[in-house]
């Protein structure tokens, strides 16, 4: 892979940068106290392109291509994690199945309203109480089939955005058994009758992106609402999750980034020893060591957007960068922490909401332990 980025993919992230750097950043602290996600700002990152990145240019959305989408990512979560996870979620794993899986009137229905921001950010739910990782034997949401209607009982937990979203995108067990062809992926608007947000969870981190446990009490919605036919519902969300990780990886190397620049900023006007903190060589090989961890892991990302952009197989290296980027993050952060002593304990600078939210990425689509399960099954199984 010979990479550089294009002139118009320069273009764009120093848009996004912009609009981060003006717009998103100076609030992230009040944002994340509040746990308030910022909707004022919803007209003007659909204006941007910001909620259409995963949508068709034919459907209202920017179209970008993977690595596009990867870099605006990266540049909101620079700001604030918790605005960047909800735009991430509404982009990667709610409004790409159905542009992805959709039909043309579904696309038709949904999309452009969702590229706009007109009543929120789209939510996928798949996480139960009882089932995380295991999606293809643990859903015990169900869809069952009454006339021209599917009739849905369950629970769903940990879902981004829920109080947020004009539709939840549902994965629903629609057919006998536990088998993986007996899923469905069932677009359902939130405003049907039986179906219960529940308050937002009380979070250590990215508490400006609302997280909530929702219900559905015999929600009905049409058969048509059903994304490419009942059945296929585990093999679109495991190709979703993909793409996801790139997203999350992508979050996770701004959150590092901007870490890295506080320590950094920080140890240059610290002084202990009689000498700056930038002085002491224990300090510099720190923040060496996280400057080339961060580049690494930000190449790692683009590379497994390059090779979504190009079609080929991605899943191992969508699963190697969210790792490698996550577990960076963590880090990264936490070493800035250190940089900043008893100081970066403190709310009053930013690292430590920086490492709060850095601590959610290498859990959220796919822990730490389940990428390298995805990673070594590839490897194992290679001819």
């Amino acid at each position: 892979m010979n990479f550089s980025l294009t002139e118009e993919q320069s273009m764009w992230r120093r848009s996004v940068q912009q609009f981060a750097a003006d717009q998103l950043r100076p609030r992230a602290a009040e944002l994340d106290d509040m746990a308030t996600f910022p909707e004022d700002l919803l007209p003007k990152m659909a204006g941007l392109g910001l909620l259409g990145l995963n949508i068709p240019e034919d459907h209202g959305g920017a179209g970008v291509d993977p690595i596009s989408a990867a870099l605006a990512i990266e540049s909101l979560g620079w700001a604030c994690g918790g605005t960047a996870l909800s735009v991430a979620a509404h982009n990667g794993l709610a409004c790409e199945p159905i542009a992805r899986f959709g039909n043309d009137e579904q696309r038709a229905r949904w999309l452009p309203g969702l590229a706009r921001g007109e009543q929120g950010l789209a939510a996928l739910a798949l996480t139960e109480p009882e089932a995380g990782s295991d999606l293809a034997g643990g859903v015990t949401t169900r869809a069952e089939r009454q006339g021209d209607q599917w009739r849905i009982t369950g629970q769903k937990a940990w879902i981004t955005n829920a109080s947020l979203a004009p539709l939840i995108v549902t994965l629903c067990r629609t057919g006998q058994g536990t088998g993986s062809d007996t899923l469905s992926l069932i677009v359902i608007p939130t405003d049907s009758d039986g179906l219960i947000v529940h308050p937002k969870e009380k979070k250590m981190g990215t508490r400006a992106s609302p997280t909530h446990a929702v219900t559905y009490e015999n929600v009905q919605v049409p058969l048509e609402n059903v994304l490419g036919g009942p059945g296929q519902g585990l093999y679109q969300t495991l190709q979703v999750l993909d793409g996801g990780r790139i997203g999350i990886g992508a979050l996770a190397v701004g959150l590092a980034q901007a870490a890295l620049e506080q320590a950094v900023a920080y140890s240059r006007q610290r002084r202990t020893f009689g000498a700056r903190l930038a002085d002491h060589q224990a300090i510099r090989f720190l923040l060496a060591d996280a400057a080339a961890q961060i580049e690494s892991a930000r190449l790692m990302v683009y590379r497994a957007a390059w090779l979504k952009a190009q079609n080929q197989p991605f899943t191992q290296a969508a699963s190697m960068a969210k790792l490698l980027a996550t577990e960076t993050a963590e880090k990264v952060c936490r070493d800035a922490i250190q940089v900043h002593g008893g100081y970066g304990y403190s709310a009053e600078f930013p690292v430590e909401r920086l490492y709060r939210d850095a601590r959610l990425m290498t859990i959220g689509e796919g822990t730490s332990e389940v990428q390298r399960m995805v990673i070594a099954k590839r490897l194992l199984d290679a001819e």
